[in-house]
C-alpha cells in the first residue's frame, strides 16, 4: 500500500490550477521521476476539472487509484495511491487536509495562488504519515487488529480439534 501524491487545487471558472502538492516518487526509476511527477500533476488537475462541486470520486488510471474531493467552495484535493490503499482512509486524509488548508490559507489567495506563492507546508508530513494507513487511521488499526485476532482464534481452534 502506497501513496504517491497529495494535491490541493482550486477549481475556478476558467480552469483548475494547482495550489500545493507533495509527491513520493522514490519507488520509481531516478530518470523517470520528473515525468511521473508531471503525470501525477496533470492527472490531478484533469480529474478535479471533470468533477462537480461538492463531489467525491475514485478514478482508476493505469495501476493507480485517484481519489478526488471537490468542495462546494471550489477547493479540491486529490490523492493518487496504489490499488491496495483503502479508499476510506484517502477521503479521511482529503477532509483533514482541505479543512486545515482552508483555515491556514486565505480564500482570497486561492484564485491566483500557485505552489510558489502559497505558504502551506503540511502536505509532505501528511504524505509520509499516511504511507501506512494502519498507523495513521484508528479505524484501519482496529480492523487490522481484529483480523489478526480472528487468525489467532482460528489457529487455536484448529489445534484444539487436532488434539482431540
Amino acid at each position: 500500500m502506497r501513496l504517491y501524491s497529495l494535491s490541493v487545487l482550486y477549481k475556478g471558472d476558467p480552469k483548475v490550477h494547482l495550489l500545493k502538492a507533495a509527491y513520493d516518487v522514490s519507488t520509481f526509476n531516478f530518470f523517470q521521476r520528473s515525468s511521473v511527477q508531471e503525470f501525477m500533476t496533470f492527472t490531478s488537475q484533469l480529474i478535479a476539472e471533470r468533477s462537480a462541486l461538492g463531489s467525491r470520486a475514485s478514478v482508476k488510471e493505469q495501476e493507480y487509484l485517484c481519489h478526488v474531493y471537490v468542495r462546494n467552495d471550489g477547493l479540491a484535493g486529490v490523492v493518487i495511491a496504489d490499488n491496495e490503499y483503502p479508499q476510506r482512509v484517502c477521503f479521511t486524509l482529503l477532509d483533514k487536509v482541505l479543512d486545515e488548508f482552508s483555515r491556514q490559507v486565505s480564500k482570497m489567495d486561492w484564485p491566483s495562488g500557485s505552489p510558489a506563492t502559497i505558504s502551506y507546508s503540511a502536505l509532505d508530513g501528511y504524505l509520509s504519515k499516511y504511507q501506512n494507513p494502519r498507523d495513521a487511521d484508528p479505524m484501519t488499526r482496529v480492523q487490522a487488529e481484529l483480523d489478526e485476532t480472528k487468525i489467532i482464534l482460528a489457529r487455536k481452534q484448529n489445534s484444539c480439534c487436532e488434539i482431540m
